[in-house]
């Protein structure tokens, strides 16, 4: 950390010389305004002493220290040389290694080369470069220039640069090295005009200008010598004009264009050229790919001929690039298409989020295609993907219609006809051949096959007869048949049990009336011996669809869990209730009295039940893995959950992806991916979340026919029946024709960020947890290493229906905490007025990616529009508007006040709609309730802030500070509110009419203009520091005091700092009492000396995530174990900066 510190350089802004003039036609920093209030005395403390605002004293303070440590940015420029990937992420270039094994990874090592502007090209020099140690290349970017070496191979490259950069007059849209001169390039400029740059001299030797002056959208140079140079301009007039650096000017000091290509409707943002054949590809504002054919550019042809046009795109296309045969285009539509050269979409790679994809590259000879998006991940695709071979096999030869198929393995599948005949067919070669035929599974029969491992195939059917019919497809005769029912076999599923012998398998079956058994199936090697022991009986809850869909064992407490028709989990024991006495009955949770058959032993009802989770179209699986359960349905959702103390406690519900209604079944995979097999229409999913795209989409007809889908090591195949032939295709598994190399962080904007806290491992630093909210409704929570410069994705959480717009954070548990483990509480606010509310708890875990382990409880949601749905006589009622939203959130009480139940957390919200509300989180009883608002600003309120008074030998007194878009800041005493809030009784189903939150004790006018940051402060002597930031740039930081009950908070001191920042401030934060951190849109986090003279500037730090949205900051220690702070900012993606005042 300390080597990566020491290379960043100077935590001062370059080009600023110290503190900003405000006398300079911005006004001066006003001293402190003292306001009279009643004298009184009191001891100064060692925050006193530090304060030089409280204690009166100036303090000269030395430059601060401000290092970057970790940034996350939309990647913008991708380049390969040889086989490594180099990537521009905000001022820095990211190197990858994708051919590395993946013991060492594809690696990650990242250099910042720019100051204060975006890496958006990079151009590798295709001849050595004298005193190089490996190639060279160019970053450009902005009005920023440098050159660096790549040196070394494989995971043990290193970026190095050749000298600082280099600030240039004009933006850079392209950059050429020219053969044979040295270190000199041709640089494409904004203006229209082409420099000739010596890299050694660090000047311009020459530069020539087009005729046509206007500013231009892209450009692309072609030629290796300053003589043949030409350049290809994308003018504002959606013309391309080409026009050579080398020939004369006219008159008006210009070169005349030597062709304009015209046809696109919208700017040109991206172009590519072929000099070998004369192409010249085009991407536009329009959404249209263009193919010219225009020759030799340095004459080229008059007319150009536009060879195809193609809209393939949604949106506008951002980057087109030409290959061998064909080329690939990215656009806003977050595609990358592959075309033929024909012009027809050959295939199409989807995954990024958000606002597109901005960066390709292409390695022809690895066949390796890479895309970088505004979402800042960066994923590398396989342009000769897995082949899909889909063959139609037909019906079996004389035996019916075919009912029912199932996959052994990709290379053979057994069908059940209406005959009730079975018919193995071999995939590869498409030969039936008959396995058996039984008259008692005509017309109606189930099939199902299990692997067991290393041994035969196990194939049970179930009839109409109630028939359960067991044997191994390796020996057919010597099977097993049981009459389990009076009635038909409803379903059948099997399930392995952990540690038993390799040789068995559960069979579940389930019959009339909601009865339900477990058979054991025990066979030798090649399915000899088969026998079927019963294990248990037991009996379904009392519902309409009363039958089982899927079981699995869990690892621990001899329990399993099966899932039903109606949508409901249920928790079995595998053994006989303890708790009943010898043919004592049990009646299972909302069963009613229900029948049971005479004459056999007691069926055994559910442990637990969550009844109706997936709703009424039923649990389609269940499985576990490392210790948790996970169920899926055809509502389109999957469920976490856990077992605690005997019961099944629901975690969390995810969507897997846009589109799927029909969620199957989940499968885990070695390298851990988690595929989730679904339906989409009448298309099969096989969506990857690791990838966050399908990598199998095949029509189908839909998920209500027999299918079967088998992933093996090396191939997959999928089967299914339709119009009476049995259809399967196959592909290869092993290759998803992707490679994630960093992970995305959102598909839009940031508008929150909170940190949540370290978690220490046994011998490495402390990993710092954040929660980052996104425009894009989701919330992701982030494990950040510092020693490496990472952020890893550890989950995201996706319950929002609109943006996220705010995220707060309460510590404290539930439960005694344990060593090694951090347990915090996460709400999340924003548009629809959704609150939701998450139980993070987050652990040491070497074996995790990021050396982290987290699991996510939802605890409680709200709607003010679903409240409002549920309350009596809403008719006379006035609803609320559906386009309100929670601005800020934030924690009155948190679970650990002493005075509170401790389940208990009060929150405070800002809304949009000019009201400022108060909720009760019951965490035990999972209730999230409204208990009093106010409609005191009668505008959007953006801001609010709780603080607490603990008076010596008083109760505690709640405060909440809130400010709106008038400028104002309004001080309210709740004390009562929240007394009367904890002490109401236990929470219903029944919704009650908020109470009112009352006037604001105190108001104090600080800016002229919306309020967009808010931070309070608690100093000595029941004092607390309150400081805000507004739209106008400028800070207004007061002192108010706690005073008695008739007063209850006193304005003492206040100063304002106009045009403290060139733009919105948007986040600020008080560090010290006589320390404040503020960030604004203008990109830059400035600290800030707070005394009675005012607010004076330490030092200021450009930031690169633009639209800077908030602020969080921690303290934390830096080289050589020094106390300081890190700082998060957040906007068009994440920047963690270590500050030391």
């Amino acid at each position: 950390m300390a080597r990566r510190l020491a290379e960043s350089g100077s935590g001062v802004v370059p080009g600023s010389a110290g503190p900003p003039d405000w006398s300079a036609g911005r006004g001066e920093a006003s001293a402190l305004r003292p306001v009279a209030t009643p004298s009184g005395s009191c001891g100064a403390g060692p925050r006193a002493r530090r304060g030089a605002m409280v204690r009166g004293e100036a303090g000269a303070a030395a430059a601060p220290a401000m290092e970057p440590l970790v940034l996350v940015a939309p990647v913008t420029a991708l380049a390969f040389v040889g086989d490594q990937l180099l990537a521009g992420e905000g001022p820095g270039v990211v190197l990858y290694s994708p051919a590395a094994e993946a013991g060492a990874g594809a690696g990650r090592r990242a250099r910042r080369v720019l100051r204060g502007h975006t890496v958006h090209g990079l151009r590798e020099r295709k001849e050595p470069l004298a005193g190089a140690a490996g190639p060279a290349l160019a970053a450009f970017g902005g009005k920023g220039l440098a050159v660096l070496e790549l040196r070394g191979r494989g995971a043990a490259a290193e970026l190095v640069p050749r000298g600082p950069p280099c600030e240039l007059p004009d933006w850079v849209w392209d950059a050429r090295w020219l053969r044979g001169a040295g270190e000199q390039l041709a640089l494409a400029l904004a203006h229209n005009a082409v420099a000739l740059f010596d890299w050694a001299a660090r000047r311009t030797l020459r530069e020539a200008r087009c005729q046509d002056r206007g500013v231009l959208y892209s450009a692309l140079l072609a030629g290796d010598a300053w003589h043949d140079l030409a350049l290809v301009a994308g003018t504002v007039g959606k013309q391309l004009v080409v026009w050579r650096a080398a020939e004369p000017a006219q008159a008006d000091g210009g070169v005349r264009p030597r062709a304009r290509l015209a046809g696109h409707d919208g700017v040109v943002f991206s172009m590519c050229y072929a000099p070998g054949r004369g192409l010249l590809a085009s991407a536009a504002d329009d959404r249209s790919v263009r193919l010219w054919d225009v020759g030799d550019l340095r004459a080229p042809r008059t007319p150009a001929r536009c060879l195809w046009v193609r809209y393939g795109h949604q949106a506008r296309v951002w980057a087109v690039q030409l290959l061998r045969d064909g080329l690939v285009s990215a656009g806003e539509d977050c595609a990358c298409l592959l075309w033929s050269p024909g012009g027809d979409v050959v295939r199409s790679f989807q995954g990024h989020r958000g606002r597109g994809v901005r960066a390709v590259a292409v390695h022809e000879e690895r066949g390796w295609l890479a895309t970088g998006g505004m979402d800042a991940g960066t994923r590398l695709w396989h342009l000769r993907g897995d082949e899909l071979q889909q063959r139609d096999l037909g019906a079996p030869p004389g035996s019916g219609a075919p009912r029912a198929v199932r996959l052994v393995d990709p290379d053979q599948l057994l069908v059940l006809t209406d005959a009730g005949a079975v018919h193995a067919c071999d995939v590869g070669s498409g030969r039936w051949s008959p396995v058996l035929e039984d008259g008692r599974f005509r017309s109606y029969g189930l099939l199902e096959v299990a692997r067991l491992p290393g041994r035969a195939a196990l194939v049970a059917m179930g009839s109409l007869g109630g028939y359960v019919r067991v044997f191994p497809l390796e020996h057919v005769a010597g099977g097993a048949e049981r009459q389990l029912f009076a009635g038909k076999v409803h379903s059948l599923s099997w399930a392995s049990r952990p540690g038993s012998d390799p040789g068995t398998c559960a069979l579940f079956a389930s019959g009339p009336e909601g009865a339900l058994f477990w058979l054991e199936a025990c066979c030798g090697p090649g399915g000899q011996g088969l026998v079927l022991i019963p294990r248990g009986r037991y009996l379904l809850p009392l519902c309409r669809h009363r039958w089982h869909t899927s079981a699995a064992f869990l690892p621990q407490d001899g329990l399993w869990v099966c899932g039903d028709r109606r949508g409901s989990l249920l928790l079995f024991p595998c053994g006989p209730d303890p708790a009943r006495g010898e043919g004592e009955s049990e009646e299972p949770p909302a069963c009613g009295n229900t029948p049971e058959p005479t004459g056999e032993s007691p069926a055994q009802g559910p442990v637990s039940l969550l009844f109706g989770l997936h709703g009424k179209m039923g649990v389609t699986s269940v499985t576990c893995h490392e210790g948790l359960v996970y169920s899926t349905g055809r509502d389109g959702c999957f469920r976490q959950l856990r077992v605690r103390a005997g019961q099944l406690e629901e975690l969390r519900r995810q969507r897997p992806g846009k589109g799927l209604e029909w969620v199957e079944e989940l499968r885990f995979t070695p390298d851990g991916d988690l595929l989730v097999l679904g339906f989409h229409a009448d298309s099969f999913v096989l969506w990857s979340t690791c990838a966050g795209a399908p990598l199998r989409c095949l029509p189908c007809g839909g998920g209500h026919r027999s299918w079967s889908y088998h992933r093996g090591t090396a191939t997959d195949a999928f089967s299914w029946v339709q119009a009476g032939a049995v259809h399967v295709c196959c592909g290869q598994a092993g290759s998803s024709g992707l490679q994630v190399l960093r992970e995305a962080l959102h598909g839009r904007q940031v508008t929150s960020v909170r940190h949540v806290g370290a978690v220490l491992g046994p011998g490495r630093p402390p990993l710092h947890v954040l929660v980052t909210g996104s425009e894009d409704t989701t919330a992701t929570v982030l494990a950040l290493n510092t020693e490496d410069s990472t952020a890893t994705p550890l989950t995201t959480l996706s319950d929002h229906i609109s943006s996220i717009r705010a995220l707060a954070i309460a510590a404290g548990s539930l439960s005694p905490p344990v060593p090694g483990e951090l347990s915090a509480l996460l709400v999340s606010a924003g548009g629809r007025a959704q609150l939701e509310c998450y139980r993070l708890l987050l652990s040491a875990a070497p074996t995790a990616p990021a050396g982290i382990a987290c699991l996510v409880l939802h605890v409680a949601s709200h709607r003010l529009d679903e409240r409002w749905d549920r309350m009596r006589n809403k008719h006379r009622m006035v609803k609320m508007d559906p386009e309100t939203r929670y601005m800020r959130i934030a924690v009155v009480v948190g679970a650990d006040a002493t005075e509170l139940p401790p389940p208990c957390v009060v929150l405070a919200a800002a809304c949009s709609d000019g009201s400022v509300r108060l909720f009760v989180l019951q965490e035990a009883a999972r209730c999230l309730q409204l208990v009093a608002e106010s409609f005191h600003h009668q505008r959007c309120v953006l801001q609010v802030e709780a603080f607490v008074h603990r008076p010596a030998g008083g109760a505690r007194k709640h405060f909440l500070c809130s400010a709106a878009t008038d400028g104002n800041i309004a001080f309210w005493d709740i004390t009562a509110t929240v007394a009367q809030a904890t002490a109401a009784p236990e929470p219903t189903d029944e919704e009650t009419q908020p109470w009112d939150l009352g006037a604001p004790v105190l108001t104090v006018p600080a800016h002229s203009c919306g309020v967009n940051s808010l931070h309070v402060l608690e100093i000595p002597c029941g004092r607390f520091l309150v400081a805000s930031g507004s739209d106008d740039g400028s800070i207004h930081v007061c002192v108010v005091a706690v005073g008695a009950a008739t007063t209850p908070v006193l304005l003492q001191e206040q100063l304002q700092q106009p045009s403290a920042h060139a733009a919105s401030v948007t986040g600020l934060r008080l560090l010290q009492p006589d320390l404040l951190a503020s960030a604004s849109v203008d990109q830059r986090l400035v600290l800030w000396h707070l005394g009675k003279a005012g607010l004076a500037f330490l030092g200021a730090r450009f930031c690169p995530v633009a639209d800077v949205a908030e602020l969080d900051c921690w303290e934390a220690t830096g080289p050589g174990e020094q106390p300081g702070y890190c700082c998060a900012l957040a906007g068009q993606g994440l920047e963690v900066m270590w500050c030391q005042a």
